[in-house]
């Protein structure tokens, strides 16, 4: 089978295509074929070698896929040959015609949810959820601010706080971005580009503030951030690429909070119920995946500059073939 292989850590050159034999599934695992992959901003830190934990080399990049179970391994009770399934996490990697799972990596994936959408929902739906939902404590009748929301994290958070009955003002920072965002649902639409964004959001809200900020750039927005949230309001950190200083004083007058998020670190059974409420919402149609493009496994280079350099309104998948 097809499959990217890195062998050594570096620029997007080193994602080769190779021929490399079909992985087979152990106890509690499942082999599933690959229709599509979704390329995540990660595993471009991991490519490169900067990333906190490195796998060994050489190995598969990848961990969202949307595809169909072929073979299951000894014990597998959740799933059977021919599920339409995606994955939140992969043993041998999902940049590959065909990926072996655990069990608990495999989720069902309704037949109206085509299969790139659901190479779009892993790590970017799951993000979403994690921040706004279980760290953001953001509760029906609340107002949201979502930097960045025509990224893939940033609409899986639109699409989750419409269905949640809270209020969204998000950014973007180009017109297709911004029409995205608004088509998308969000009350209010505000260009990130622009100095003034920040007391725009204050006077959306008459001055109160906003209850959550989901912050993907906190090294550039979070010391701004903080001077526009709500009494008690909170800014979860989804992503940073430096430091910031911050004025404490800010923190204080509100009672707020500044809190980070890191997927991997949540529990068995948050990430249980994380699954549970995307499933539901992709079967009620709440949630609905965006793909922005959809390249061929040997474009994988192009797909990392692209997904990093936020060229993408939406997802990237990668398509085996």
């Amino acid at each position: 089978m097809k499959a990217i292989v890195v062998r050594q850590f570096g620029g997007p050159e080193v994602l080769e295509v190779e021929e490399v034999a079909v992985p087979k599934p152990g106890p509690g695992q499942v082999l599933v074929r690959v229709e599509a992959a979704g390329v995540n901003p990660v595993e471009t830190y991991v490519r490169s070698g900067t990333y906190a934990g490195l796998p060994a080399l050489p190995y598969t990049p990848g961990s969202d896929a949307g595809g169909v179970v072929e073979v299951v391994g000894e014990g597998v009770k959740k799933v059977k040959p021919g599920d339409r399934v995606y994955t939140a996490g992969s043993v041998s990697g999902t940049y590959a015609q065909k990926a072996v799972c655990q069990e608990d990596q495999v989720f069902a994936l309704p037949a109206h949810v085509s299969f790139a959408q659901g190479a779009a929902i892993g790590i970017p739906y799951a993000t979403a959820y994690r921040a706004l939902v279980q760290r953001g404590q953001a509760m029906p009748g609340e107002v949201v601010l979502i930097h960045g929301a025509s990224g893939a994290v940033g609409l899986a958070a639109l699409q989750m706080a419409k269905a949640l009955g809270i209020e969204v003002i998000g950014t973007a920072g180009s017109e297709e971005g911004l029409k995205l965002v608004r088509e998308q649902g969000a009350s209010r639409v505000l260009d990130h580009n622009d100095p003034e964004h920040f007391s725009q959001s204050l006077k959306l809200t008459a001055g109160r503030g906003v209850d959550v900020i989901l912050e993907m750039l906190a090294n550039v927005n979070l010391g701004r951030d903080l001077t526009v949230l709500a009494p008690f309001g909170r800014v979860i950190v989804v992503g940073s690429r430096g430091n910031v200083e911050l004025t404490p004083r800010e923190l204080m007058s509100r009672d707020a909070d500044v809190r980070g998020i890191r997927l991997t670190n949540a529990t068995a059974k948050e990430r249980l119920a994380i699954h549970a409420a995307l499933v539901a919402g992709l079967e009620n149609r709440s949630l609905q995946p965006i793909v922005a493009q959809q390249l061929p496994l040997s474009e994988a280079p192009r797909a990392h500059r692209e997904v990093i350099e936020s060229r993408a309104h939406g997802k990237i998948v990668l398509l085996p073939g």
